[in-house]
Formats: C-alpha cells, structure tokens, sequence
C-alpha cells in the first residue's frame, strides 16, 4: 500500500503507529506492574497490540516505497534504519503481550493446561513481567527515535 487516496501512505499510517505502539507499551506496562488493571485491561491489551503488529510493517513498506521517491540524505538513511528495527520491537512486546495475557486470562487457562501451570511459578511470572517491561521501554524509545528521526529528515532535509 504506496498510497491512500492518491496521497503517500506512509506519513498517514504513520499517525495509527505513534498511537498504537505507545499505547500498547503504556498497557502493557500497567498490567505487568498492577494486577487490577491487568484484571480490567483483560484482552483489550493484546487487541491494541495485534493493530500495532499490523500496522507497522504496513507503516515501513509505504516508508520504502516513499524513500524511492523523494531525495536522498543521511537524516533519510537514519530514519529507514530506525524504523527498520521498529518491527522487531513491536513483535516482540507483542509476543511478550499475548504471552501475558494467555497466563492470565482465566478462559484460556481452562483450555490449555499448560498457561494455569505457568501461573504457579513465581521466577516465570517475574521474568515474563520484567521482559515486558524493558521491551515496552524500548519500543518508546524506539517510536520517539524513529519519529524524531522522521520528523528531522522532513523539516532539516
């Protein structure tokens, strides 16, 4: 998808990106340090993360096909390199998110057998907990590195 109603994609999906991705780590954060959230948040989490796993890599592929038709510069260079790695931190927090979700959502902890037993240990709970932590961080790091990036090779060429 190059364009939406003759206008390059790219700098309209971007706009969905900056809100899902942020969103999602901001969720995500919340429900692995606060369990009456992650009670209330329930699957709208792992929602909000599936629009952001599909949202970016439609986000970079409109970003490539715009890169080819503008001039290049090092500021451009910059901003496909970062947002190149976007993926990888957004499918990650995704896995990390859907993960999380299935350990504790009380339906599929009756369905599959092994996401109850994962519950019962502390070390698995913590370490799944932390993991989303760091790379929720990331990916926010990550969307204001590529966005600042964006945003300069646009207004400083």
């Amino acid at each position: 998808m190059d364009t939406i109603a003759g206008l390059p994609a790219h700098p309209l999906l971007v706009h969905l990106a900056v809100v899902a991705i942020p969103l999602t780590a901001v969720l995500a954060i919340l429900a692995s340090l606060w369990p009456a959230a992650r009670r209330r948040l329930g699957w709208f989490t792992s929602a909000v993360a599936v629009v952001a796993m599909a949202i970016t890599p439609l986000t970079t592929s409109a970003g490539e096909a715009l890169e080819k038709q503008v001039p290049r510069s090092e500021t451009l260079h910059r901003h496909t390199e970062l947002g190149g790695q976007m993926l990888y931190w957004v499918a990650a927090l995704f896995v990390l998110v859907v993960l999380s979700w299935a350990m504790y959502d009380d339906t599929i902890a009756r369905r599959v057998p092994a996401a109850a037993s994962v519950r019962t240990h502390r070390w698995l709970r913590v370490g799944l907990a932390v993991a989303t932590i760091v790379v929720a961080l990331g990916a926010l790091v990550m969307v204001v590195r590529v966005g600042d990036s964006g945003a300069r090779s646009v207004w400083l060429g």
